[in-house]
């Protein structure tokens, strides 16, 4: 609530020209107004709740969860709101190679290598070699810089977040 919050649309000038004179339905009038200001309020301003670049500190949770996202509380808000701006791409190429390497070099703030262990299960002439391994494997090294500590149970649960259910992974931490 906001104290002595206007209505932006008073009700008052919505009543025939007879009753807006009226004592009583004046004073009825702004009693409503002063209920629904908050509401008008938020309607009004709703486009700005759905823009993570105005969007409310508080309404950033809400608003990666609406779009299919997880939000680290552990990493700071300007980050947060980068990652609410490139959820369209990052939705669309979730589990790949590049999407796991830009929401973890995102989330730790360093420099990440992700390569996966093979390809399409498929070859160029018949009774060929497949290409890959055959057992799904996502490897992530992370390259933090001196100084920088890495969290490993965070560092798994981040990868556990972004890739595959079914793709097993390893990690490891190599100084840049």
């Amino acid at each position: 609530m906001i104290a002595e919050l206007a209505s932006p649309h008073p009700l008052v000038n919505t009543l025939p020209s007879m009753l807006s004179e009226d004592p009583f339905a004046g004073s009825l009038c702004a009693s409503f107004d002063d209920l629904l200001a908050p509401a008008v309020l938020t309607l009004d301003t709703f486009a700005n709740y759905l823009d993570p670049a105005t969007t409310p500190e508080d309404m950033i949770p809400w608003l990666a969860q609406w779009l299919g996202l997880g939000v680290d509380l552990n990493v700071e808000q300007a980050r947060q709101r980068y990652e609410l701006q490139i959820a369209g791409t990052l939705n669309a190429t979730r589990g790949t190679r590049r999407s796991i390497a830009t929401e973890l070099e995102n989330a730790l703030g360093m420099p990440v290598d992700v390569s996966e262990s093979g390809g399409a299960r498929w070859s160029p002439s018949p009774g060929g070699s497949l290409p890959g391994e055959p057992q799904e494997m996502l490897s992530v090294v992370v390259h933090p810089a001196d100084g920088q500590e890495v969290d490993l149970d965070r560092l798994d649960a981040l990868i556990r977040s972004v890739k595959p259910a079914h793709v097993r992974h390893r990690m490891s931490v190599q100084p840049a």
